[in-house]
């Protein structure tokens, strides 16, 4: 998983609420285990016309401005629905790798720390001026702190926030579930050397 330290890019205000992980990834989407190339599916009914595929020009990441966002300013409940891991994949395969909002799901938060992807919770009120900031398209160029837990904004305001200490290290560490374990790869593999003389049959391959 890739380390998240300072991250400074274009946030794109997504003005909605409740926004489920089926429309930020589509469910015919979720064939594939892959966690490439479902950038271009990412928020697929709102940015393409079901008719004809084309692009809707008014949708925020079409706009040129935003085509390249790395931060996702977004309303309350973000990431509720299913508990549907290609919505961080889609995200994070786009190019978001923060996402700004009042509150998320619970299932697509915690999905987001195993993916490299900082979900940021801030007041209402907070939110809603920063919304404003990032509606100023290529203008709108946030720097997330994670270090020092501060994000600032496109007028040099600080606004600090709050994240859990051990999932704060894993991104900062790049630490993904399997990188956590990998941690303990001496004394795993000591362990099985000691359970496999005892127990040999457990390590035999099955013929």
């Amino acid at each position: 998983m890739q380390k998240f330290k300072t991250l400074t890019g274009i946030a794109a205000p997504l003005n909605m609420f409740n926004v489920d992980t089926d429309m930020i990834i589509p469910k015919q989407f979720l064939k594939t285990i892959e966690r490439t190339g479902l950038g271009k599916h990412l928020f697929d009914e709102m940015r393409y016309d079901p008719e004809t595929g084309e692009e809707k020009p008014d949708f925020v990441l079409n706009k040129p401005q935003y085509r390249q966002s790395e931060i996702l300013v977004a309303g309350d409940n973000f990431g509720c629905g299913s508990s549907r891991e290609h919505a961080p994949w889609a995200l994070l395969d786009f190019g978001i790798r923060c996402v700004l909002a009042p509150s998320f799901a619970d299932i697509f938060y915690n999905n987001c720390f195993k993916n490299g992807i900082v979900p940021i919770k801030l007041p209402r009120e907070v939110i809603d001026k920063l919304m404003d900031k990032a509606d100023r398209g290529s203008n709108a160029t946030f720097t997330v702190d994670l270090e020092n837990q501060v994000i600032t904004d496109p007028d040099g305001e600080e606004i600090p926030f709050e994240l859990d200490a051990f999932r704060k290290h894993c991104l900062l560490n790049g630490l993904d579930d399997i990188g956590l374990t990998l941690q303990n790869e001496k004394k795993i593999d000591t362990f099985e050397d000691k359970q496999g003389g005892g127990q040999p049959w457990l390590y035999r391959e099955a013929s």
